[in-house]
């Protein structure tokens, strides 16, 4: 029997995007897999909680902190295994049969995975920065959260779960987990690029080098949040 499914989606100001990113969990047979979605907003002015609660999600409240929202969700969701999803992020109508299939493997009890990352743009450059993404995870090891994270209940416990940092959560439990812990999944996380069209093409992965080199090297997540 296929274990049991929690997907925890942190919100803010997120009415626009959040039905695509709803619809694309439940028009598949995910449903079958899915025990419930926990969306944990963070003070929402735009009708982004109504929004989750027309859509069947629970909805949590928390302060306004990415990583704070995932560390609530984490603490409260109950299935066997969990999917923590940006608000923003569309998985591709093959989800559901890969994720089962690795959550089914006794072997990846203790290991995590992630969903190959694209924007939502046909301009080159955001094949540009795809192609960046991918070599990041290949080389370096390091996904973000916008390509999502599948991860045991069990394995989350054990690592401590999410910190509630405002910035660079992902990057902390990343490195907890272990780059031969993290298996890229053959299905994709659909990201907007929103971000990009107004920060820059090139600003913008500069923008998050930086960051990430400024965390490595100390710098606390409270103050690297002035620079995203």
């Amino acid at each position: 029997m296929t274990a049991s499914l929690s997907i925890v989606i942190p919100t803010y100001n997120s009415r626009a995007v959040l039905p695509r990113t709803a619809s694309a969990l439940k028009n598949t047979e995910g449903g079958s897999l899915i025990h419930e979605v926990i969306v944990v907003d963070g003070g929402s002015k735009d009708g982004t909680r109504e929004v989750a609660e027309t859509l069947g999600a629970k909805v949590i409240e928390a302060p306004a902190s990415r990583g704070g929202q995932l560390s609530v969700g984490g603490a409260q969701a109950t299935a066997e295994w969990f999917l923590f999803l940006h608000a923003d992020t569309r998985l591709d109508a093959a989800w559901h049969q890969i994720v089962a299939a690795f959550i089914e493997d006794p072997a990846n009890r203790d290991h995590a995975a992630v969903f190959r990352f694209a924007l939502d743009d046909p301009d080159p450059r955001a094949r540009r920065v795809e192609r960046i993404t991918h070599w990041r995870n290949r080389v370096l090891g390091l996904p973000y959260g916008d390509q999502g994270l599948l991860i045991s209940r069990d394995f989350y416990k054990q690592l401590g779960g999410f910190r509630p940092f405002p910035l660079m959560e992902d990057v902390d439990l990343v490195r907890r987990i272990g780059r031969r812990r993290i298996c890229c999944l053959p299905a994709t996380a659909t990201t907007s690029a929103v971000r990009y069209r107004r920060d820059g093409w090139w600003l913008r992965p500069i923008r998050n080098v930086a960051l990430l080199a400024l965390f490595s090297l100390g710098t606390p997540p409270r103050l690297l949040t002035r620079l995203y």
